[in-house]
């Protein structure tokens, strides 16, 4: 399709001019994006109901019309997001390391620009607005393919955010969205090599797939949150009550809420029942081994596969284990990678769950949905990867740059 060849060639072309600019005028138009975005938020969000008026026509899941919906606040959210990035330090530039060799050659090495960042992503029109100021911020121009359950959505993010960036100076084509729904223009964007630097696509396993199988340009692929939280035997019961409610209910539709909870057979008859009545007051259905149910009677009798199910929903898998060696067992059986947790007060139990347990993140006494570029520090994020090269986890700017070395001599010649 012309038209996507076109888009790449021109974000290609843009990021030359990116990639050099200078870190106060990629601030500059941080804050002119996100400024633009909150005078606009009407127009943004008349924009969306025309998406979520579909979707309800469509009766799509409840956890996809949360990450569909935009609200006041979730565009004050996105706003705060593009000036926390415009805060963090330019990463373009660093000096990573620097040593001398015997010979004298200063060999460096450096932080720069990946050049064009592919993403195809669902129906999550924020990820429209993370992804262009991550991708500005760390001097890379963004070509985006969203989801046509977020068409309208995306299309007046896109362009606002672009008219601001360029407004503030950035090069015309640094911000980009392939407006068709045409699903044509995924695959001729998969082949564009020549323009694009590195896809990474977010969504369900199915997209992830087909983008990992049809892409000739390098994918960090962000797979289901398949996460665990284990209630160990010495674990403070009101602790866990709180740490699992939040895990499971703060946010359902995420990929870093709770979908499976593992509890110690020795503290199972004083933790389980204020655990499945504060989940059951939040709507949860619980789904449970044969030995939950004996402490949650009204709970569903769990089945094979919902070990291996991502609700992002309101329902949750339970299972009661022995010893912590079948925790740590099961989570590596059926966990995706991303995230995991262990509550206890014992030290000893939380270091070798710490270092059996090979997830993305490993918390203890603490809820996995902190499971998130913004909570860490990081700014907003552009995904997180569960792969287990770098970058992994989070993706904020670091992950979005690669390296180069740069050496500085005096007139040395190899011998």
């Amino acid at each position: 399709m012309n038209e996507v060849v076109e888009l790449a060639k021109k974000a290609k072309e843009a990021s030359h001019a990116l990639s050099v600019a200078s870190s106060r005028a990629k601030d500059a138009a941080l804050h002119r994006m996100a400024d633009d975005l909150v005078k606009s938020t009407d127009k943004i969000l008349a924009e969306n109901e025309k998406d979520m008026a579909a979707a309800r026509e469509r009766k799509i899941s409840s956890a996809m019309m949360d990450r569909l919906l935009l609200t006041d606040e979730r565009v004050k959210g996105m706003a705060e997001g593009l000036r926390e990035v415009a805060a963090l330090s330019d990463p373009v530039g660093e000096v990573i390391r620097g040593w001398r060799r015997p010979n004298g050659l200063l060999i460096t090495r450096v932080r720069t620009t990946l050049g064009v960042i592919g993403m195809v992503f669902e129906a999550r029109p924020n990820v429209v607005v993370d992804a262009a100021g991550l991708c500005l911020k760390a001097g890379s121009a963004a070509l985006m393919r969203g989801g046509s359950e977020a068409i309208h959505s995306n299309i007046i993010l896109a362009r606002l955010l672009c008219e601001a960036a360029t407004a503030a100076g950035m090069p015309d084509g640094c911000i980009q969205l392939i407006e068709t729904t045409d699903r044509r223009a995924v695959m001729e964007m998969l082949k564009l090599n020549e323009y694009i630097d590195l896809v990474i696509p977010r969504g369900g396993h199915g997209l992830i797939q087909t983008v990992v199988d049809n892409s000739t340009i390098p994918v960090i692929k962000h797979f289901r949150g398949l996460t665990h939280t284990y209630v160990d035997a010495g674990a403070d019961v009101g602790m866990a009550v709180a740490i699992v409610n939040n895990a499971k209910t703060q946010r359902p539709s995420t990929c870093n809420a709770l979908e499976t909870l593992l509890v110690h057979s020795k503290i199972a008859a004083d933790a389980l029942p204020p655990i499945a009545a504060k989940l059951r007051d939040a709507g949860v259905e619980i789904r449970g081994d044969e030995k939950v149910k004996v402490l949650a009677p009204d709970c569903v009798l769990a089945q094979e596969d919902d070990w291996s199910t991502e609700y992002l929903d309101l329902v949750i898998s339970i299972k009661v284990v022995d010893d912590i060696e079948e925790a740590i067992t099961h989570i590596r059986t059926y966990s995706s990678g991303l995230a995991e947790a262990i509550v206890t007060n014992d030290y000893a139990g939380a270091s070798r769950f710490c270092a059996a347990v090979d997830s993305a993140a490993v918390y203890v006494n603490a809820s996995i949905r902190f499971t998130d570029g913004g909570q860490f520090g990081l700014g907003a994020e552009i995904g997180i990867t569960t792969d287990k090269i770098f970058p992994r986890g989070p993706m904020g700017l670091e992950a979005l740059t690669s390296s180069k070395y740069v050496i500085y001599g005096e007139g040395q010649i190899r011998e």
